[in-house]
């Protein structure tokens, strides 16, 4: 059962860390710093709830591992893709929607908002690590999903980074390796992932925090994920258009032929 006062005292840690967060982008003027943050707001959630509630169990020690090389790899990903970079597009365009006193507002609309979302999406972990149940078939299937997740979204970003590293011409798309078969090979790992960690849950009988994989998937779905990058990525790579028509936005498949390909057939 879910010690609920530990799980609060964790929210207000959480949100303490994004206050800090929050001072140092004003410093910086740069809010980008929340993305390499976001993972590890998530594990801090769980850790605090932990120490509070004094829990430890075979379960709680599996998911905590899970959870932590997830949030440490992303993290160190996001903050080496950042490093010398102007503030993201994204959030350079929510500044200009946001003025005048962007530099308040910023406080809840990016960062207090971005902690709330990390307590309540790290639920299932947090509910799997509080359970003393016996570990069962569920749990070995979580570790198989959570496996297969971390694999689209660990390869798929050092596939990415490897092709922007690359001397492409201007436009180029990558559309090779799990590219090939998902244009967001990476939004999808990171969607499984989170439904091996629910399974953890449901293996512990919380099967009520079913709200925080779909709120996860939603996120990457039409939120900050698939339908944010491909609202204007065809006007800045016109190639793009082919890759859409060819491939699958989320889930992989096999490609299909584009209008273009059946055109020349």
């Amino acid at each position: 059962m879910v010690d609920w006062t530990a799980n609060i005292l964790a929210l207000g840690v959480v949100v303490l860390v994004a206050v800090a967060a929050w001072l140092w982008s004003l410093v910086r003027r740069d809010v980008s710093i929340v993305d390499s943050l976001w993972s590890l707001m998530i594990l801090a959630s769980l850790v605090v709830y932990l120490l509070f509630a004094a829990s430890a169990t075979v379960r709680g020690a599996m998911v905590t591992l899970m959870v932590s090389i997830w949030a440490l790899r992303l993290s160190a990903h996001i903050t080496l893709r950042n490093h010398g970079q102007p503030e993201d597009r994204r959030y350079q365009q929510i500044r200009a929607n946001h003025q005048p006193r962007f530099w308040l507002k910023s406080l809840y609309i990016v960062f207090g908002l971005q902690a709330v979302l990390a307590w309540f999406i790290a639920m299932p972990a947090v509910a799997a690590a509080a359970s003393t149940a016996p570990l069962g078939w569920l749990d070995l299937a979580a570790v198989l999903l959570w496996s297969a997740g971390m694999y689209f979204e660990a390869v798929g970003d050092w596939q990415l980074m490897r092709f922007q590293r690359q001397d492409n011409p201007a436009g180029a798309v990558l559309d090779s390796g799990l590219w090939r078969y998902t244009r967001h090979p990476n939004y999808f790992g990171e969607a499984l992932l989170w439904w091996g960690i629910y399974l953890a849950a449901v293996s512990a009988g919380a099967w009520w925090t079913l709200a925080s994989p779909l709120l996860m998937t939603f996120l990457l779905l039409r939120v900050s994920g698939v339908a944010l990058l491909e609202r204007d990525i065809v006007e800045r790579r016109p190639a793009y258009r082919d890759y859409v028509e060819r491939t699958s936005a989320f889930l992989p498949a096999p490609p299909r032929q584009s209008r273009r390909a059946l055109k020349g057939a």
